[in-house]
């Protein structure tokens, strides 16, 4: 089953909704970076969380950063995402082991503690920057916390991803349901009573629910109403002439030493791990371009 995201809201737009189905894009990005379970599960919940919140913005020219900045031993995250549900990300240490929590991976631990920014370039002169403080680094809880207390968007943001025994990703998904700031008193109260009576996300993953069928359950009661639903992915727009800037960037000096060696030069992408090789001549090119 492919990986999309569905749009809704409830009772009468009280409530607006998103739920994803992730497991090829956490999978794709699992493959990318070799990660370890602990890493996997890091990074997938991340990915879910920024594919929807992706989702939110307006234009199709739009992109959304989150950086994970903890003290844990994964050394951090870095996700990034556009409004047509495509994305990219990495951990700064994908292959972290840590020994199970309550048996289950231990995320919170492999994070630490610090704080959550997230950037959002929508094309105006400066771009929009918030952050708090990480709350339990599991990062559901820390995306919260952020629209809580950041955006003042009262939210709840269940997030899952599931190995199998080899370590690949069995599924991965989860949701984001926000109220506004009109919402009434009963609808609220509905909304809090279903959000503590669900299944963990897991345990709707491990049953197969669809988007729709997570977010059934969370809007039970409140007259959900699908608006739209939209196709998601893993997707690194790098490209030998991209990583190419990124050499010249380092200055004459460092590229005519490379030069000087004699020896040619790999360049990975942090985002998909792609290694770029780079020949000597190939350094040479770029050298007399800057001439």
């Amino acid at each position: 089953m492919k990986d999309y995201i569905v749009r809704a809201t409830a009772a009468n737009a009280q409530i607006r909704a998103f739920a994803i189905r992730s497991t090829h894009m956490v999978e794709t990005a699992r493959q990318h970076h070799n990660t370890s379970p602990v890493a996997t599960a890091a990074l997938g919940r991340l990915l879910s969380g920024v594919a929807m919140m992706g989702s939110m913005m307006k234009n199709p020219t739009d992109v959304l950063t989150v950086q994970v900045k903890g003290d844990g031993p994964i050394g951090g995250l870095t996700v990034t995402g556009d409004a047509g549900g495509r994305v990219k990300g990495y951990a700064n240490n994908p292959m972290v082991l840590l020994p199970p929590k309550n048996g289950k991976l231990d995320v919170g631990g492999a994070v630490g503690n610090g704080f959550l920014q997230v950037i959002k370039d929508m094309g105006l002169k400066e771009p929009y920057a918030g952050q708090t403080v990480l709350q339990t680094g599991e990062i559901g809880d820390d995306l919260t916390f952020y629209f809580t207390n950041s955006e003042q968007v009262p939210s709840a943001v269940g997030l899952g991803v599931l190995l199998n025994k080899e370590n690949t990703v069995k599924c991965a998904g989860g949701f984001i349901v926000q109220v506004m700031p009109f919402i009434e008193t009963q609808v609220l109260e509905k909304l809090e009573a279903n959000i503590a009576s669900i299944q963990s996300v897991t345990g709707m993953l491990r049953n197969d629910e669809t988007p729709e069928e997570m977010l059934g359950q969370v809007l039970d009661g409140l007259n959900m109403k699908i608006i739209d639903t939209m196709d998601t992915c893993f997707y690194c727009n790098c490209s030998k002439e991209r990583v190419e800037k990124a050499i010249i960037s380092i200055g004459k000096k460092e590229i005519q030493e490379m030069i000087d060696e004699q020896e040619p030069i790999e360049v990975n992408c942090h985002f998909c791990s792609t290694a770029y090789q780079y020949s000597v001549e190939d350094l040479r090119w770029i050298m007399d371009s800057l001439k």
